[in-house]
């Protein structure tokens, strides 16, 4: 009888240890008591810095374990020096995740100097909002719609900051395939850009329609043209791939737009383990629901809208997988 009952007790303790290890199992996380690192490509300011630093501060209640999230800003080469960093030397362990410029896909495609990354290889958390890019005019300028830009005789002169820029390649496309007398003013900033749209000394500019929806919202400025991106504010814009009827014009707008439709792109290294990856897609989704965070974000008229994953990726295949001769074409009119 005593023994019967040293055998239950025994089988009664082993059944609670394995329960207790279990839910020890269960609760732990990958992340519990680390950090966070999230490399940004651009300058502290920049719409990706701003977008990091809103993600590093409502991350953290919606990733098991409460880790700390902290921001490194490491610029250089158009983001190339981030992105490289991400995919060549930080580890695949969840405790690094990072953005960069949603133009690179092109610097890929062109295989720039310095790309050591395959954008399809990275473990993709996917994108925190798609960024449309526009033609803005200056609402005091001789160009009310967009059949005025078209029918103009006269140079139309545009600000830009590099042949590189999302802005500058937009406004080079709608050049070559819609026929707009366009002759570039290059800038060494947004900022100077802007001021110069100010001054008068450019008639326009192209850029993300978040970036200039305070200067739009005002009515100094309007919007003339736009890629096929769903934005409610730009619905009676005319649309670049509707304004030509060159077919290879047609697909190379429809690339550009594709870099837009992942605007503000976030990965990890290759080979993250998919447990953890899964963790930080939930954590990022949520983000873009928190009622707090939105409203945090629509003070500073930041647009914060989630992209899964395997979107992103689509994106990222059709661009990288055209054929040469499109490819060849795309190299003549976007420099990188």
């Amino acid at each position: 009888m005593f023994k019967a009952r040293q055998c239950c007790l025994f089988v009664v303790l082993f059944v609670m240890l394995i329960s207790f290890t279990a839910a020890q199992s269960w609760s732990a996380s990958p992340f519990e008591g680390k950090t966070v690192k999230i490399v940004c490509g651009y300058d502290p300011g920049s719409g990706y810095d701003r977008m990091s630093r809103l993600l590093a501060k409502h991350l953290p209640k919606y990733i098991p374990g409460k880790p700390v999230f902290v921001v490194e800003n490491m610029p250089g080469a158009a983001t190339i020096v981030a992105a490289n960093y991400i995919y060549n030397i930080a580890k695949p362990d969840g405790l690094t995740v990072g953005t960069f410029d949603r133009s690179l896909p092109f610097a890929q495609l062109r295989k720039a100097e310095g790309v050591k990354f395959d954008l399809a290889k990275y473990s993709w958390v996917g994108s925190m909002a798609s960024e449309a890019t526009v033609l803005i005019i200056g609402a005091d300028t001789p160009f009310k719609t967009f059949d005025d830009l078209r029918k103009s005789t006269k140079p139309i002169y545009i600000g830009a900051t590099g042949p590189t820029a999302p802005g500058a390649t937009f406004v080079a496309l709608a050049k070559t395939y819609i026929g707009l007398n366009i002759q570039f003013v290059m800038y060494t900033s947004s900022g100077a850009e802007e001021l110069a749209l100010q001054r008068k000394e450019v008639y326009g500019r192209g850029g993300s329609y978040t970036s200039n929806r305070i200067y739009i919202e005002r009515g100094t400025v309007r919007v003339l043209l736009r890629p096929r991106i769903n934005e409610p504010a730009l619905e009676k814009v005319p649309i670049d791939e509707d304004m030509t009827d060159n077919p290879l014009g047609k697909t190379l707008m429809a690339m550009r737009t594709g870099s837009d439709r992942i605007g503000r792109p976030f990965v990890a290294p290759p080979n993250t383990p998919p447990d953890v990856m899964n963790i930080l897609r939930d954590g990022f989704a949520k983000v873009a629901k928190d009622p707090e965070a939105l409203a945090e974000a629509n003070k500073v008229l930041m647009k914060v809208e989630y992209t899964p994953a395997d979107e992103c990726i689509k994106v990222i295949n059709y661009i990288l997988t055209q054929p040469d001769n499109v490819v060849k074409e795309f190299e003549k009119l976007i420099k990188f």
